[in-house]
C-alpha cells in the first residue's frame, strides 16, 4: 500500500496518542476503559457550549430503565422531526457524557431536537442487549410527545461506529415493523456496518491509527454477537426500502471499508444515498474537534448533506 495521506493536525494527534504511556483501553478492561474515555472528553473534544434544552429522561426498556438525554436549541418547538443518536464505543464504552459535545453541536446546527440513548453495554450486557434497547428507544421516541414535550413527525436515526451499526439495525427494524412515525433518514458516521466480514482497510489501518486490530478483537470478544444475525450484521438483509442515507467514513480507519460497502449496498438497492469520506482523518473524529481542528469541516459537510436529504424527504 502506498503511504496514505494524513492531514497535518491528524499527524500531530497520532504522534501524541501513539506515544502515551500506560495501558490501552483493551488492556485496561471495561471499567477502566470507560473512565479513560470520559476523561479524554475535556482534552480532545470541543466544549458543550450553550443550549436551551439539555434534559435527562428515562424510559422502560427490556432490561430495565434506559437513560436518555434530550438536546434542543428551542424550549418550545412546532411538530417536526427528531434525531435519535446512538453513540459509538465498540458496544463496550462511551455514554451520554462522552458524546454530549457532539449531540449539542448537531442540535444547534440542524435546529432539530436530538435524543441520545444510553443503551446497555457489553460485556455485562452482551448482544443483543444494545440493539434491543436502540429499537425500543426509537419506538418510544416516535410515540411519546407528552414526555418529550415535542410532537415528533419523523425520526432521523444516527450513530457513530458501533452506534452506526445500531442505527442501521434500528432503521431495518422500523422498516419491517413501522413505528408510529416514519424514519425519514439515517446518518451513519464511520459505521460498523458489516462487522462479520474482514475488509482490506482493517489490515491497512489496524495499527497506529486510533482504532486498532487489538481493540476490534476485544470489542468482538466482549459483545459476543451472532455474526449471522441481522441485528449484528445488517448486510445479511436487503437494504431495499431503507430511508435516504448519509454515510461518512474516515480514510485512515480500519473499518472504513464497512462504511463503503454499506453505501454501495444502499445504492444497489435503490436507496437514495450520499457518501462522504473524511480524507486524511481517523476513526472517532467527531469526538476530536479540539485535538483535530480540521474535523470541523468534515462535520460541516455532513450537516449540509443531511439537510439536503431531509429537504428532499420533505422534512
Amino acid at each position: 500500500m502506498a503511504e496514505p495521506f494524513v492531514r497535518p493536525d491528524v499527524r500531530v494527534f497520532l504522534d501524541f496518542l501513539n506515544n502515551l504511556p500506560g495501558p490501552r483501553t483493551y488492556e485496561a478492561g471495561p471499567a477502566e476503559a470507560r473512565i479513560m474515555m470520559r476523561k479524554s472528553r475535556n482534552v480532545a473534544d470541543a466544549p458543550v457550549g450553550e443550549l436551551t434544552v439539555i434534559r435527562d429522561l428515562t424510559m422502560e426498556g427490556p432490561g430495565g430503565n434506559i437513560s436518555l438525554r434530550l438536546y434542543d436549541a428551542r424550549e418550545v418547538r412546532a411538530p417536526g422531526p427528531l434525531l435519535l443518536f446512538l453513540h459509538g464505543g465498540g458496544f463496550v464504552f462511551c455514554d451520554l457524557y462522552t458524546h454530549e459535545p457532539f449531540c449539542a453541536e448537531i442540535a444547534r446546527r440542524l435546529d432539530l431536537p436530538v435524543l441520545a440513548v444510553d443503551y446497555r453495554l457489553a460485556p455485562e450486557h452482551p448482544w443483543p442487549a444494545a440493539p434491543e434497547d436502540a429499537i425500543v428507544a426509537a419506538r418510544w421516541a416516535a410515540a411519546s410527545p407528552e414526555v418529550l414535550g415535542r410532537e415528533v413527525t419523523g425520526l432521523v436515526v444516527a450513530g457513530d461506529s458501533a452506534g452506526g451499526n445500531l442505527a442501521i439495525v434500528t432503521s431495518l427494524a422500523l422498516r419491517d415493523e413501522p413505528a408510529e412515525v416514519p424514519v425519514l433518514a439515517q446518518w451513519l458516521i464511520y459505521p460498523a456496518a458489516d462487522p462479520g466480514k474482514t475488509y482490506q482497510s482493517r489490515a491497512d489501518f489496524g495499527d497506529g491509527y486510533v482504532l486498532s486490530n487489538e481493540s476490534l478483537g476485544w470489542f468482538e470478544d466482549c459483545y459476543r454477537a451472532d455474526s449471522d444475525d441481522w441485528r449484528y450484521a445488517p448486510l445479511v438483509k436487503s437494504q431495499g426500502g431503507m430511508p435516504p442515507t448519509l454515510v461518512v467514513t474516515a480514510s485512515l480507519d480500519p473499518i472504513r471499508d464497512q462504511g463503503r460497502a454499506y453505501a454501495a449496498a444502499c445504492a444497489e438497492a435503490g436507496v437514495p444515498v450520499i457518501f462522504r469520506e473524511a480524507v486524511g482523518n481517523v476513526h472517532g473524529f467527531i469526538n476530536l474537534r479540539r485535538a483535530i481542528p480540521s474535523t470541523e469541516a468534515d462535520i460541516a459537510g455532513c450537516i449540509a448533506a443531511l439537510k439536503l436529504l431531509l429537504a428532499e424527504a420533505g422534512a
